[in-house]
């Protein structure tokens, strides 16, 4: 690849040669391995990048990019922009990653920006395989930032947000159990959700992150109902309880439903652990009975005198899932099981994972 005048290498002596044989000063990849850029990074004008992709109108006014105008505007441009030659003279580029980041450097009035030459045309990597800093780790950076000198106003003007984020943020994990941290770890969640956790004890932080976690919905009113179902003793803002308190009073509601929500987190474990033998249950009484009535002396004999046998032996054969099987059987009150052998615990009423 021939370098074109226009083009300018940074970061000198990133990748000098050493005394002994020749050898570079960047780390060797395993002989089967092609990088797909090239090791230095280079200036190019901005003039010469062509954009990969139409930007939709009104980007500017989001809130992404005013966020990027603001940390590059503040500390710079960090992540180089992705790059491929257009022409063999290496005049212009396509814009394989960074359309933001340079209508960013555009209205900064910059006219270069640092790129690295990729080797492949292709985006799924810059835009499909990216690595997002978790909750836990974004404040793990920004308390790393603050000990070694960085200022809360720096850093707000940096992700263009006001100082009360900034402290929400470093103040994240305060109250919170470790146990319940590393449960958390790489989860993405809003910060009200340890706004919560901090009024729970420790074994019920964990309890509530688990339940959290299992359903898939780590937020702050998920949090806020779990920490309303908590009995008064695992809490740790709870008031002195008031005498005389009358019947029905919204307290005793909420213990109901807490143990109530404990006896379905039970059952759903329960199901959760026997799904896998009772799916293998499923699968093996649908073959032996799709083989039984395929009989023709069998199958008269069951519609002659067992035809409500019959009946589930057929909806057996027929099912895709248990969860159809107990839908069918719910529909029509008139196909019993009861004559069926008790054997068949494919056919179990116990809940199970959709599959």
């Amino acid at each position: 690849m021939n370098e074109p005048m226009s083009i300018q290498e940074i970061f000198p002596g990133a990748a000098t040669e050493l005394p002994e044989e020749d050898a570079f000063g960047f780390p060797k990849a395993p002989l089967n391995l092609t990088l797909g850029f090239d090791l230095e990074t280079h200036q190019i004008p901005i003039e010469h990048l062509t954009p990969s992709k139409k930007v939709p109108d009104g980007v500017m006014t989001t809130r992404k990019f005013k966020q990027i105008l603001s940390s590059i505007k503040e500390i710079g441009l960090i992540e180089p922009l992705s790059v491929i030659p257009t022409d063999e003279q290496n005049e212009t580029f396509l814009l394989l990653d960074g359309n933001l980041r340079v209508l960013a450097l555009k209205e900064l009035g910059e006219d270069q920006a640092p790129c690295l030459i990729a080797k492949d045309f292709e985006t799924y990597t810059y835009n499909h395989r990216v690595n997002r800093l978790s909750t836990v780790q974004e404040h793990y950076m920004l308390r790393r930032a603050i000990d070694k000198g960085v200022s809360k106003e720096r850093l707000a003007r940096a992700f263009n947000v006001n100082l009360s984020t900034i402290n929400t943020r470093v103040n994240l994990l305060h109250g919170v159990c470790p146990q319940a941290v590393e449960l958390l770890q790489d989860q993405q969640f809003n910060p009200e959700v340890t706004r919560f956790l901090r009024k729970m004890k420790a074994a019920r932080q964990v309890e509530a992150v688990e339940l959290m976690i299992a359903a898939d919905k780590i937020t702050g009113p998920h949090a806020e109902a779990l920490l309303k179902a908590t009995p008064p003793e695992q809490r740790t803002d709870t008031a002195p309880s008031k005498p005389d308190i009358p019947q029905g009073d919204p307290l005793e509601k909420i213990v109901k439903l807490e143990k109530e929500m404990s006896q379905v987190q039970t059952k759903y474990k329960d199901a959760e652990a026997n799904y896998g033998s009772d799916l293998l249950n499923l699968v093996v009484a649908r073959g032996y009975l799709s083989k039984l009535i395929s009989t023709p002396t069998v199958k008269d004999y069951l519609t002659q005198n067992h035809p409500d046998i019959l009946d589930t032996f057929e909806l057996v054969v027929n099912t895709v899932s248990m969860d159809e099987a107990v839908s069918v059987e719910d529909q029509d009150p008139s196909t019993g099981s009861g004559d069926v052998d008790a054997d068949n615990d494919g056919l179990s009423d116990e809940p199970s994972d959709d599959q």
